[in-house]
């Protein structure tokens, strides 16, 4: 069975928004205007934050068609746009920022390169990797020449790109990636910077994937060592490193180590960020992640269902992380037996990401891998037969075919088909699946 996809915010990006220059300081209102935009963005007031964005984005548009300042509020209107999952609104912001920054500073500044990564970010959260990557790439060229190959924003360029092919199974090119921008970030900031955290992270939650705990805790429990004394035991920030260290815990089902630092991550996030934030919508679901493992059914659906409503509330109920939420509610009540609470979140989810992220993104083959599973259970094969093929094919196309969750999809249709006397259909399907299982295993040795 595909585990539900939890909402688990690891800093894995540094999204580089666009300053505000210093040659437009004597422009108060539009700075003024921006700062505020930016402020209700982080705190998720993302209604205001659109408000003031727009009206900012009207201003810059009295300083001319190609104004620096127009294109960094074209930027911040788009990242606000692809936060609340409103892809297709934020694509032409990106595409016509890069256009009037290619225009007015030179296709190699670096304020290009920044607007080449947010426009990559947008494709891959859309599942766009093969268009992500050639973005990402240039992104990369611009800063290490321009910059030099030990500046931060390189660090930034190789952690991103590592993200990406972490995404699609290619690990040995990702830890790769991750390891140049750890050694660039301790050489120019030092190894206690939160910079250092963040690569730390990446790499940490890149073994983690891999099934590799041991290097996994040391390298998280070294990431929160270094937020907690730099940024306080207070921050945001923190709450995001007991929440990746808890994961990992609950993965080898030590739910009792990982309760807690759930728990000390939500306070966190409460405190600082507001009882509706989407990272506290996070905290809540993985906490009942928990609580569903342990067999604590209602305070699972207690837990969840505040996720729901708060992600609803703050995102609109169209956005990918409702999807996120509905699904594992979904495999909530398919724990308990409750298949027919179960269908109509699964489908429910699956719509929202067909509709906001595109009809083969990974994550609606996940979707559609778990209401086969609900099928499945329930003895409608003909039903869920289908819905299998087509999730093996989106994580085939999307993860590569020898990802691990395609031959977690192999595995379930393979008995799928058992049950419905095709044996021999079924023995083929396991050993593809038991080639990729091998396969992995012998890449991760290698590593």
């Amino acid at each position: 069975m595909i585990r539900p996809r939890l909402l688990i915010p690891v800093l894995l990006l540094a999204v580089l928004s666009l300053g505000v220059e210093t040659a437009y300081a004597q422009d108060s209102s539009w700075e003024k205007t921006n700062a505020e935009a930016r402020k209700a963005s982080d705190a998720g007031r993302y209604a205001e934050a659109e408000k003031l964005f727009l009206i900012a984005l009207e201003e810059a548009e009295k300083f001319g068609p190609n104004d620096h300042r127009l294109g960094t509020s074209l930027n911040n209107l788009a990242m606000l746009y692809k936060i609340q999952g409103r892809y297709d609104e934020a694509k032409p912001l990106y595409e016509r920022a890069l256009a009037i920054l290619e225009e007015t500073l030179g296709p190699e500044h670096p304020d290009v390169a920044v607007s080449l990564n947010n426009l990559a970010v947008l494709y891959r959260a859309q599942g766009k990797y093969a268009e992500a990557e050639p973005l990402y790439k240039r992104a990369l060229a611009i800063v290490e020449k321009t910059l030099g190959p030990g500046h931060p924003h390189v660090a930034t360029s190789l952690n991103n790109l590592g993200l990406l092919y972490k995404m699609q199974g290619k690990y040995a090119e990702a830890e790769l990636l991750y390891r140049q921008s750890l050694a660039v970030r301790e050489k120019s900031l030092g190894p206690e910077h939160p910079d250092v955290a963040t690569s730390l992270t990446n790499l940490a939650s890149l073994y983690h994937a891999q099934g590799k705990y041991a290097p996994a805790e040391r390298l998280h429990r070294q990431a929160l060592a270094i937020r907690e004394k730099a940024l306080g035991p207070d921050h945001p920030d923190v709450a995001q490193s007991l929440n990746n260290l808890a994961e990992l815990y609950c993965e080898q089902r030590k739910y009792a180590e990982a309760e807690p630092l759930y728990k000390r991550s939500l306070l966190i996030r409460q405190k600082t960020l507001g009882p509706e934030h989407p990272d506290v919508a996070a905290s809540l679901d993985n906490l009942a992640m928990v609580q569903r493992e342990r067999g604590n059914y209602i305070m699972a659906e207690l837990l969840h269902r505040r996720a729901l409503a708060a992600n609803e509330k703050t995102l609109g109920a169209e956005h990918p992380d409702v999807a996120t939420s509905l699904n594992n509610l979904g495999v909530l009540y398919s724990a308990q037996g409750k298949y027919a609470e179960a269908e109509p979140l699964h489908r429910r989810a699956l719509a929202i990401r067909e509709k906001s992220l595109g009809p083969e993104h990974p994550d609606v083959g996940s979707s559609l891998h778990n209401l086969a599973l609900v099928y499945h259970s329930q003895g409608r094969y003909a039903e869920a037969e289908p819905l299998y093929e087509r999730s093996v094919a989106i994580f085939e196309k999307s993860l590569g075919p020898d990802h691990p969750k395609v031959a977690t999809a192999l595995e379930n249709q393979a008995d799928l088909l058992k049950k419905m006397k095709r044996q021999e259909e079924a023995k083929k399907l396991e050993e593809r699946a038991k080639a990729i299982r091998a396969k992995n295993r012998r890449d991760n040795r290698a590593e």
